[in-house]
């Protein structure tokens, strides 16, 4: 289980872009050979594997909703990117990710719709002692809405209970 500041947390929500693999601003991850990690996210991953019962990516992808980009194509990317954490030794139980455009899309974060379904499938995740690390006040919001803490990574927010103006992997290294 991690430790952060005086709370215990066994399960961590992450969001992908801008956290784990480089954000293309005005543009979406298409393809595998767009993907680029982010420096030390991989060492990092490896680090959480030790520290986290669950580790869950939840990733808005309009890019596949606008047509810029197929299901099969974000699907490769994400096999790929799973391929990449496990041969550096760090490990994501899952991804869960929102296609839809619609802001009011239950899955769309903030929504909790993809908390929800994490807590399905695994239904030993407590929100309570779930961690969010994103990098938009949407991530923020969608922490909070399910009951989790936050951590904001690259942007001064009051909002977040954990802030962190570096990138998430220097938070761990």
């Amino acid at each position: 289980m991690a430790q952060l500041g005086n709370r215990t947390y066994d399960t961590l929500f992450l969001d992908r872009d801008g956290i784990i693999n480089r954000l293309r601003p005005g543009d979406y991850v298409k393809s595998w050979d767009e993907f680029e990690f982010l420096p030390g996210a991989l060492n990092a991953l490896t680090k959480c594997n030790a520290m986290f019962r669950r580790i869950l990516v939840v990733t808005n992808q309009r890019g596949v909703g606008k047509g810029l980009m197929t299901r099969q194509a974000l699907d490769e990317i994400h096999r790929r990117m799973l391929q990449t954490i496990a041969a550096h030794g760090g490990r994501i139980d899952k991804i869960y990710c929102c296609t839809g455009l619609s802001e009011n899309d239950p899955c769309r974060k903030p929504n909790i719709g993809m908390a929800l379904q994490a807590q399905k499938e695994f239904p030993e995740i407590d929100f309570a002692s779930a961690l969010m690390v994103g990098d938009t006040s949407s991530d923020l919001l969608f922490g909070r809405n399910a009951g989790m803490h936050t951590v904001l990574i690259g942007e001064d927010n009051p909002q977040a209970d954990y802030i962190s103006l570096h990138q998430f992997s220097a938070s761990l290294l």
